[in-house]
């Protein structure tokens, strides 16, 4: 596995923050927006210059989004133990996810679309798939591409899609994730949603009033059982599914099917009862229809609903990029048996009662599960589970 968001940009600083309770949300420093001084961020302290100077990179028109990525996954392949011949096989996948993608570069390539030159060192860049693209190129990866666009879910939607590739023998391992970065077409696209907190985001909480953005990436590198031998395993990905209620464009139903279906699905993939989920990280955005819908399915799901919390309370909500971050966050909890708590929470939704982790908690974990929901009623769940 490999992360960076705006608590840290190892395994080991982000470990060390969750268990400390550590908020990444604030002021931002690198964001150019007119709203960059009233809202707040959960911002990668890194700017882009740095991260150039660290890959060697020199060709202009490289986004955030791609540098972002490039980080995480060069983390993942090393911590993964891949051989050079195995990252260069054919069997390796690369399976990405952004919704920002090149987006974070509209207003370069504005400005050289007003100019009278021939063209632009940001077109080739502004589509969301030139992230991986360019990764796949970096790292020299040679089998299955793709990316994946289902806005909030995407990298939910990116693992499960790099799983049934092995599953059904078209790669023998795939490299998984997401990234997205901050940039002005998403905050005023938010903003103009009236979904953005003026101050620091609180999921699941009475007075709850919008979301934060945030920035970061993550890949996880996942492998066949059989081919595994001595390499470090973290976990197994035990369950996953993706469901669709078409009920919105931007809000789910009073229900909840569509998050129903996902965690649902999940279950049944993983042949394992509600009753064994040790853990929920939730997507919990903080906004006003999400987290009482997302209450009411996880109700519907678990007689008793486990230990729950919402990650973007303390790094934002990271868009395309957010299911793989939270995995990454919730892996690290599974395997050292901790739950990590949501933040800024004082009083419960009226019509549900229920209160997330507020408190860091050692607690014997089994599978954990995590839910990412995108616009459209695009809705996925996760089930990782410890290694028997």
């Amino acid at each position: 596995m490999g992360v960076i968001s705006a608590l840290g940009e190892s395994l080991d600083a982000s470990h060390t923050a969750l268990v400390d309770s550590i908020c990444g949300i604030g002021a931002s420093q690198l964001v150019k927006s007119k709203h960059a001084e009233s809202l707040f961020f959960g911002e990668v302290k890194i700017d882009n210059e740095k991260f150039k100077k660290r890959f060697n990179i020199n060709q202009p028109g490289v986004t955030r989004t791609t540098l972002l990525a490039l980080h995480a996954m060069n983390d993942a392949i090393a911590d993964s133990g891949l051989t050079e011949s195995e990252l260069h096989s054919y069997d390796t996948a690369l399976i990405g996810a952004s919704t920002v993608g090149g987006m974070c570069n509209t207003d370069e390539l504005y400005q050289d679309a007003k100019s009278e030159t021939v063209g632009s060192d940001y077109i080739s860049s502004y589509d969301c798939a030139s992230v991986i693209l360019f990764a796949q190129k970096h790292f020299g990866i040679k089998g299955i591409l793709n990316t994946i666009n289902t806005a909030c879910s995407s990298s939910a939607n990116a693992i499960m899609y790099g799983a049934q590739l092995i599953r059904h023998g078209f790669a023998k391992r795939a490299i998984v994730g997401g990234a997205d970065s901050l940039a002005k077409f998403t905050i005023n696209g938010f903003n103009s949603l009236g979904i953005l907190s003026p101050g620091f985001c609180k999921p699941f909480d009475k007075e709850r009033n919008g979301l934060n953005l945030g920035e970061g990436s993550a890949f996880l590198v996942l492998e066949r059982e059989e081919d595994i031998g001595s390499k470090k395993t973290y976990c197994t990905l035990a369950g996953y599914c993706n469901g669709n209620d078409a009920f919105h464009a931007s809000s789910l139903s009073e229900k909840g099917e569509g998050p129903y279906i996902a965690m649902q699905g999940a279950l049944h993939r993983s042949g394992l009862a509600a009753g064994d989920i040790g853990y929920i990280n939730t997507h919990g955005t903080g906004t006003e229809n999400n987290d009482e819908v997302e209450s009411k399915a996880m109700m519907r799901i678990f007689e008793k609903v486990p230990p729950f919390a919402s990650t973007k309370s303390k790094i934002g909500h990271t868009l395309g990029a957010s299911a793989a971050i939270e995995s990454v966050f919730s892996i690290l909890g599974l395997t050292n048996n901790e739950i990590y708590p949501s933040l800024n929470f004082t009083t419960p939704i009226d019509s549900t009662g229920l209160i997330p982790a507020t408190m860091p908690v050692k607690q014997k974990l089994q599978n954990v599960m995590i839910n990412s929901f995108g616009f459209g009623g695009n809705c996925s769940s996760l089930i990782f589970s410890k290694v028997s």
